[in-house]
């Protein structure tokens, strides 16, 4: 099959015969030839050619064998343009002739499986129907695994089970190509009555099989409202409360979840389902909050009752920095991954988490005073911290993305001088998650004195052990860091903080990936049984703990979605994400236009250079291609995204400008309409991070010859031993390499035999080398346009 079927193909990566048949046919046409072309892609401020470089083209011809069109494209590929983009232009053009060079006939599917929403126990079909010249088979995969004795055009399971929901997707070959159909994704719904819905064909009929129910709890309970729908296509949900549309990404899931309950989420809530032109609604029900004082008689009835306190936290507070685009050293990849996952956990046990990506130095000291405000007496406070790192004479040093090579203590945080602080607001708990090397620096021979209490609420968890190095699997697309990996399936647990990491100990321990190479490490002076999962009890100064609440709201809060209305009559929605606190996704999506408009696109442009954004990563048509990995499942479809990543850096109001770009059946020229748009300083810009070090509390515990301004710096790079297990895995399928039975391993380091199918990348590391940034597919996710290009791949090199 030709290259040229992928519509997310760069054209620089056209195959020759298509490349050379589409400049020879957009070179002998005249009025819907290259310079047509130009034009139109003139008027496109995603691909924009100048008129110079139109000139540059046309020079070709003078040339023995010279194509203007050639050039032209190849121009257009390198502002990102694709495959898509350009069969999308040529039909706008109406060349069919230059269209069959990019899209030759062969096979062709008549009918798409279609995703459903269906009872457990009823009956399941998804169907694929295609032609081609000669006869063609089928296959049926889920996700990446084939389904046995799939190999006709209907994929028919009866009855289905919990276990068949999941992504499908059917190949169809037609002597040496073929093809592959859209992805279905099936949900299966466990309702123990059929609601009068029989088990045979479920086209055009939605019913809602599962109503959300009433609550009533308090302030910083995590709230689960759930309902569910049947039908086919697969039904869209849209949370609403007291009749307002909720504007953040689990309001358009099948559960909402919101973490920690605050008393202004008191009220109604329904959801509105979908399924393309048909609307239901779900049962209104209350979810009532209440303050805990008003509880306070029931609580102290409790504690008087029992022998012992139980333990409890008057908040929770989680900062959270992951580090990976160095400037002098090897970057990283897993923090991301990393901390996004342990975001979302913390969430779920009620903390308030701030998760921040690639800071510098004065912004990670900056950070540290943010999480510092928040803390109070009794307050568990957790630090976790992925990337490049060291330890000498017991001290542990974070560093940032900009930090010098070789680095030294002066470019870095010390991570006890940040105890020390904690410690003087009187924390219940102070949790430390460091997953960074701890090799020792031999650039580094300060020794700072860092005079810490003696309090019996600490507890470090070490990534590796001393002197030892930690790791993240190496691979084609995102994956956790081996700490992480482990982590993530115990966080949960209502365990003792300290019980909880011995078992993810253990876990890691049977990996036999990185067995004699890294094992986690466990120092803790904890003597009460505490735990994530404690709950939370506000203290005697509830006007401290409103105070907190509104300086971490104040870091997290999203700016509104608007309806932009044009004079052509066009409307476009402008929406927004968070999916880090220092990242903002924004959309565009066409709500309405013209009836004469045949060609319609919004897009955003004319950032702050505070962002320094690459107008290649801008208004994409997947989240995919902006490096929106790990939010894209949650994102409405059909837009143009853009990510803005490193809001600390923004120092004015984030304006920008909005562009509506259309053509009408009466004229051929693109027309553009534009307005400004300010949506103030959204997420942690409100912050300020980007300033010189404001109070400098972490600079004045460790009492070390250095200032911000005056960093050291060494012309001589320092290098470390080769990377460990460079082969990488050998099955296009495997994202990492799951642990095999093995001994189980303890806080120690173990020494074992390597393993022979994985490849892993430090954290500790320099290297004179400094890659620029990779492009990374994703590897797992439930998110259809993500199976699409990632997955395919895979199923296409198994099918060669």
């Amino acid at each position: 099959m030709s290259d040229s079927s992928d519509r997310s193909l760069n054209l620089h990566f056209l195959k020759e015969p298509v490349l050379r048949k589409l400049c020879e046919v957009l070179d002998k046409t005249n009025s819907k030839g290259w310079r047509k072309l130009g034009e139109m892609v003139g008027n496109d401020r995603r691909f924009r050619v100048s008129s110079d470089e139109m000139e540059m083209c046309s020079l070709k011809v003078l040339e023995l064998e010279g194509s203007p069109s050639r050039v032209l494209l190849r121009l257009m590929g390198d502002r990102g343009c694709t495959l898509g983009h350009l069969v999308d232009l040529l039909q706008t053009m109406g060349h069919t002739e230059a269209l069959q060079c990019v899209k030759p006939p062969g096979i062709q599917i008549l009918i798409q499986p279609q995703s459903v929403a269906i009872i457990v126990g009823h009956n399941l079909r998804l169907s694929c129907y295609a032609v081609g010249k000669a006869g063609v088979q089928f296959q049926w995969f889920k996700t990446k695994e084939e389904v046995h004795n799939s190999s006709s055009p209907d994929l028919v399971i009866s009855p289905v089970q919990l276990t068949d929901a999941g992504f499908y997707i059917c190949r169809v070959n037609c002597g040496d190509s073929f093809e592959f159909s859209q992805w279905a994704q099936v949900d299966v719904l466990n309702v123990a009555t059929s609601y009068g819905l029989g088990s045979h064909s479920l086209e055009g009929r939605l019913k809602v099989v599962i109503q959300p129910q009433g609550q009533r709890l308090l302030v910083g309970d995590s709230l689960q409202l759930e309902c569910g729908a049947v039908g086919r296509p697969i039904p869209r949900y849209q949370w609403h409360r007291n009749g307002v549309p909720l504007h953040f990404p689990e309001a358009s899931k099948r559960r909402l979840t919101i973490p920690y309950l605050l008393l202004e989420h008191h009220g109604k809530y329904r959801c509105e389902i979908c399924i393309n032109n048909e609307r239901t609604w779900t049962n209104e029900v209350d979810v009532l909050v209440d303050d805990v004082f008003a509880f306070g008689a029931g609580v102290n009835e409790l504690i008087l009752n029992s022998n012992q306190e139980p333990p409890y936290a008057t908040d929770k507070v989680a900062l959270l920095i992951g580090n990976l685009s160095y400037r002098n050293h090897p970057q990283l990849k897993a923090p991301m991954v990393d901390v996004y996952d342990l975001t979302n956990l913390l969430r779920q046990l009620n903390f308030k988490v701030v998760s921040l990506l690639d800071l510098t130095e004065s912004e990670m000291r900056n950070a540290v005073d943010e999480f510092l405000l928040l803390l109070h007496k009794g307050v568990y406070g957790l630090l976790y911290y992925a990337g490049h790192g060291y330890e000498n004479y017991g001290n542990s040093f974070m560093v940032p993305v900009d930090a010098p090579n070789p680095y030294h203590s002066a470019n870095c945080l010390c991570v006890q001088s940040i105890l020390k602080l904690m410690q003087e607001k009187e924390t219940g708990l102070n949790v430390f998650l460091l997953d960074m090397c701890r090799k020792r620096n031999i650039h580094d021979d300060t020794t700072p004195n860092i005079p810490l209490r003696v309090t019996a609420n600490i507890v470090f968890g070490y990534a590796t052990c001393q002197d030892a190095e930690a790791f993240e699997l190496s691979s084609s697309g995102f994956t956790n860091g081996v700490f992480v990996k482990f982590l993530k399936k115990r966080l949960l647990e209502d365990e003792k903080i300290t019980v909880l990491l011995d078992r993810v100990a253990e876990d890691m321990g049977q990996f036999d990936a990185t067995k004699g190479k890294q094992a986690l490490e466990i120092r803790s002076s904890l003597s009460e049984r505490r735990a994530l999962t404690d709950p939370v009890l506000p203290g005697d100064s509830s006007d401290m703990a409103l105070a907190h609440n509104r300086q971490w709201a104040k870091a997290h809060e999203l700016p509104e979605s608007m309806s932009l209305d044009f004079d052509c009559g066009a409307q476009i929605k402008l929406g927004f994400a968070a999916e880090f606190s220092n990242v903002l996704v924004i959309y565009t999506h066409i709500v309405k236009k013209p009836e004469d408009m045949f060609f319609c696109q919004a897009h955003v442009t004319n950032f702050s250079p505070d962002l320094d954004v690459d107008p290649k990563e801008m208004n994409r048509e997947t989240p995919e291609e902006t490096g929106i990995y790990l939010l894209s499942s949650s994102l409405p479809q059909h837009c143009l995204y853009t990510r803005l990543s490193s809001l600390q850096k923004l120092r004015d109001p984030l304006g920008f400008t909005v562009c509506l770009q259309g053509s009408f059946k009466a004229m051929d020229e693109l027309v553009d309409w534009t307005t400004d748009v300010n949506i103030g300083k959204p997420l942690i810009a409100r912050l300020d991070l980007y300033r010189t070090m404001r109070r400098n509390s972490c600079l004045q515990t460790c009492p070390m010859p250095h200032s911000p301004c005056h960093s050291p710096r060494a012309e001589h790079l320092h290098h470390h031993p080769q990377d460990l297990l460079s082969p990488h895995c050998s099955s296009p399928y495997l994202d990492v390499c799951e642990p095999l039975q093995g001994a189980v391993g303890g806080s120690g380091c173990v020494s074992s035999t390597l393993y022979d199918n994985c490849s892993f990348s430090r954290y500790g590391c320099t290297s004179s080398d400094s890659p620029g940034r990779a492009s990374i597919p994703i590897e797992t996710t439930d998110d259809i346009n993500e199976l699409q290009t990632v997955f395919i791949n895979s199923l296409q090199f198994n099918h060669q």
